[in-house]
């Protein structure tokens, strides 16, 4: 067995039972249900509705309003009996009428009449009224016989029952009898709040009047449209269910009717009732359909508070009923549903216990837990905005978010102390990333390696001797630290990893211990930028006096072993081989060229499309008869004009002089010298050229320049 594996057995039986431990308590919140979490529950439920967005209504319901316009142009609201009556010949094409208005108060006789003669001939309305908390006056014995037409008569108790839960009120506000008298139904358009936000999510369908079960304006104007009778069937528990025909509607036991909104306020076809009234709507809006006529007006202020707005005008809730019961798009919430969330509190926690038990870090493992979420999250919208299903949103996600807790506790506490005592025996040993390697497995702490291909760089102050000199020994420290720290950060931030310093040499690897998969092109990146950070800190040194600095820095591509190196008490990740020679070699050579930065053919051949690079000779380093072409490092593609021209007229010149053309190949490295008489490498194949057209090289010369120091 491997080393280890104990522990992840422990570790695994820990995390299922923090999972096992978070469904169980979710459960039983869930079961319980407390008002706090059940009102999170519930806005998150009313977020769906926002991120739904607009969905279209059915075409058979539309509204008829008391709106802006129509006030504007027939007067303040109410308006007299005769121009209602105008308004209710107007709509006589309609199936249904509803009127979310209650006509409680007599005008005068001629108009009331004029009114309910208008009701009695379209033969289509459906009048409203409402109940109210307190007992008011007596209720006129025959506008409460007009109202028996309507209560609910076919209802079937199913089991013994004592009460039903649905709102009784004790007083009622009625149509006078004059105005009721050829309606075809009333309903009641009594809206309720929810209690802990006051914002409409259900509406009533089926309220209670002294002892008497009458509908909502909605349904009796859904009775009169299907041409069917209300069936509602009731248990001990409350309102069982309820039909209109075969049609069933879903309530829950205080006969609540859940809405699915279509959209904010306006969504529904809406018709300025002036428009009606003046004769100047099309016969085909209305003709045939269910129509609700009330105050959308502000100043009326029959406006709501719904999940989607929070001027929601009270005429739409009752069309949200209508088109949610005509389309059949009910919200479902049911056994099915109540499973469905049972299921997700067990699986969500446990499933990311067991995913978190292989993770050793905690973005990982934040990661694995946000893309669980997102699973929750988005399979809750799907179903909501695909299949009308409404689970819960905040029960699953506090069994996750608990086995999440519960999980990171335990790894924090338990599991990465070993790490943090680790990190405190290295830290001062390695670097951070390797460090973070060794936790993910501490079996690397052996000595060994391995051969991959890396980028290797090497770096050092030229004249730093020299400098040690001229300083105390606190401004050369505050000047090494100085350029050292922003060096390091270099490496650190293009993903390399500084092994080592020596005096003032920096030795980088890329692609070990971590993967870099363009660790050529990083390693040409971060000897650019370590130029250019220098030229930052020599104005700043400038400033407060002290001498300018100078670096060369050498780079090599190849394979070469990695890994632990020492002895059994002491030993140090680092990378040994010709690679790491080469570079080491190379950042010597500056100084020979007069360069910055020297990188091999190697690197040159991986990165060549990325960087401007000019050749500079075929050379064969101490300790190597293979002799390697090197280049230059200039700068980053498409590079300025200056050392674009300057590396073009080298190439030139160089060719010239591989071609034993001394003369010529002086003559193109003079031009260079003549516009930029600092070019190192043109100073140096100068003279080069002078020394051979005084001594020409033997015939087999091959071009290749032996180097005799490192």
């Amino acid at each position: 067995m491997r080393k280890g594996s104990g522990f992840i057995g422990n570790k695994l039986w820990i995390f299922l039972l923090c999972g096992i431990f978070a469904s169980v308590f979710a459960l039983v919140i869930y079961k319980i249900k407390p008002p706090f979490i059940n009102g999170i529950d519930q806005i998150a439920s009313d977020a769906r509705f926002k991120a739904r967005g607009k969905v279209s209504p059915v075409t058979e319901v539309a509204i008829v309003a008391i709106d802006e316009k129509s006030v504007n142009e027939l007067g303040r609201w109410p308006w007299s009996r005769a121009t209602m009556a105008k308004l209710v010949k107007g709509l006589e094409p309609a199936k249904v009428v509803a009127f979310d208005i209650v006509f409680s108060e007599p005008e005068t006789k001629e108009r009331d009449r004029s009114l309910g003669d208008a009701v009695k001939k379209a033969g289509n309305i459906v009048m409203g009224y409402f109940l109210r908390e307190e007992a008011n006056k007596a209720p006129d014995p025959e506008a409460m016989n007009q109202l028996d037409r309507s209560k609910i008569k076919l209802v079937k108790m199913i089991e013994e029952v004592d009460s039903i839960p649905v709102p009784e009120l004790p007083g009622i506000e009625t149509n006078i009898p004059a105005v009721g008298k050829g309606a075809i139904g009333f309903g009641l358009f009594n809206i309720f709040p929810d209690e802990n936000d006051g914002v409409i999510r259900k509406s009533q369908l089926v309220f209670l009047y002294e002892g008497e079960l009458y509908p909502s304006l909605a349904l009796e104007s859904l009775k009169h449209y299907l041409k069917g009778d209300i069936v509602l069937n009731i248990a001990s528990y409350g309102v069982d269910s309820l039909f209109i025909n075969d049609k069933r509607l879903p309530v829950d036991e205080y006969g609540r009717f859940s809405l699915n909104f279509y959209g904010s306020g306006g969504t529904f076809p809406t018709y300025s009732a002036v428009d009606i009234i003046k004769g100047e709507l099309p016969k085909e809006a209305i003709e045939g359909k269910i129509i609700f006529i009330g105050a959308t007006e502000k100043g009326i202020y029959d406006l709501r508070v719904t999940p989607l707005d929070p001027i929601y005008p009270g005429v739409e809730v009752h069309a949200t009923v209508a088109g949610n019961v005509l389309e059949g798009r009910f919200l479902t919430y049911d056994n099915r549903v109540i499973a469905l969330d049972i299921f997700l509190m067990i699986f969500l926690p446990i499933g990311l216990c067991l995913a978190l038990t292989w993770v050793h870090r905690t973005f990982i493992s934040l990661a694995i837990f946000l893309s669980f979420l997102s699973f929750h999250i988005l399979t809750n919208f799907y179903l909501f905005s695909s299949y009308n299903i409404i689970p819960s949103a905040v029960y699953p996600f506090l069994s996750l978010f608990l086995a999440y807790l519960l999980a990171e506790a335990y790894r924090n506490i338990v599991v990465e102390s070993k790490g943090r005592y680790l990190k405190k025996a290295f830290a001062l040993m390695v670097s951070p990333e390797l460090v973070s390697e060794i936790l993910k497995d501490p079996d690397r702490l052996k000595l060994g390696g391995e051969k991959r291909e890396i980028t290797t760089l090497f770096s050092d102050i030229r004249g730093f001797t020299t400098l040690s000199e001229k300083l105390s020994p606190e401004e050369l420290v505050a000047i090494l630290n100085e350029y050292l720290s922003p060096m390091t950060n270099i490496v650190l931030e293009e993903g390399g990893t500084l092994n080592k310093y020596i005096g003032d040499a920096i030795m980088v690897l890329c692609n070990a211990p971590l993967d870099l998969s363009d660790h050529p092109k990083k390693g040409c990146i971060i000897a650019l930028r370590w130029v250019k950070e220098l030229e930052k800190l020599n104005q700043e040194w400038k400033e407060k006096g002290h001498p300018p600095l100078g670096i060369g820095v050498g780079v090599n591509t190849g394979d070469a072993v990695i890994g632990n190196m020492g002895g059994d008490l002491r030993f140090e990740y680092t990378a040994i081989g010709d690679t790491v020679n080469l570079a080491s070699r190379l950042e010597g050579m500056n100084k020979v060229y007069g360069t910055v930065i020297i990188a091999t053919e190697s690197t040159q051949k991986l990165v060549q499309n990325d960087f401007l690079f000019r050749e500079l000779d075929m050379v064969r380093v101490k300790g190597k008869e293979k002799p390697v072409a090197i280049y230059e490092l200039m700068d980053v593609l498409p590079g300025d004009a200056v050392k674009v021209e300057i590396a073009v007229s080298f190439s030139q010149a160089l060719s010239l002089y591989k071609s034993r053309r001394f003369e010529e190949a002086k003559a193109g490295f003079d031009a260079i010298l003549h516009k930029f008489p600092k070019d190192g490498p043109a100073n140096l194949y100068v003279q080069r050229c002078e020394d051979y057209l005084k001594a020409p090289p033997s015939p087999d010369w091959d071009g290749v320049y032996v180097a005799k120091t490192k």
